[in-house]
């Protein structure tokens, strides 16, 4: 299969790694807004609600999925491949579990969050279906930031060798 010129892995690059710093930030960001603030009013919970949703729809989801297109893309198009070297299929694991994860254990509880602003009620700490949801949000929030970071070490030190050799 053809593979692509310089200039186009290049390119390439770039993109996976502006969609990795979207995923990492918008990681970051969650954790800051869970971990460092504490709003006690229904209308400061809401906003906490629809930030989180926000940072999920447009910085966690656009950026996880950017870096699953060009990691296929690096996949198919590149001398990489998908199974050449074990740092990569440690990174596809890695990544899949995250996704996978993001999608169906912390995504529900990001969007059971955001009751209609008609509902402003919904919102106190003493509602026990809120507050696990923002219980599985931290829990899963911070288990995701650790794999990105870890995925990160894995792509800058490449630590295992070919598999091959």
């Amino acid at each position: 299969m053809k593979t692509l010129s310089a200039k186009g892995q290049k390119l390439l690059k770039v993109f996976h790694l502006l969609f990795n710093f979207m995923w990492i930030g918008g990681a970051f960001s969650m954790m800051l807004l869970l971990l460092g603030t504490n709003p006690q009013e229904s209308h400061e919970l809401y906003m906490k609600s629809v930030t989180l949703k926000m940072i999920d729809d447009w910085l966690i989801i656009v950026g996880a999925s950017g870096c699953v297109i060009t990691g296929v893309i690096y996949g198919i198009w590149t001398k990489w491949g998908f199974f050449k070297q074990r740092w990569i299929i440690v990174k596809w694991i890695l990544t899949i579990f995250m996704v996978i994860s993001g999608t169906y254990l912390m995504g529900p509880c990001v969007n059971g969050n955001v009751y209609p602003v008609t509902e402003i009620s919904n919102y106190t700490i003493e509602n026990k279906s809120f507050n696990d949801n923002l219980s599985q949000i931290t829990f899963w929030g911070i288990i995701q930031t650790i794999l990105l970071i870890i995925t990160v070490l894995i792509s800058v030190y490449k630590p295992w060798k070919c598999k091959g050799k």
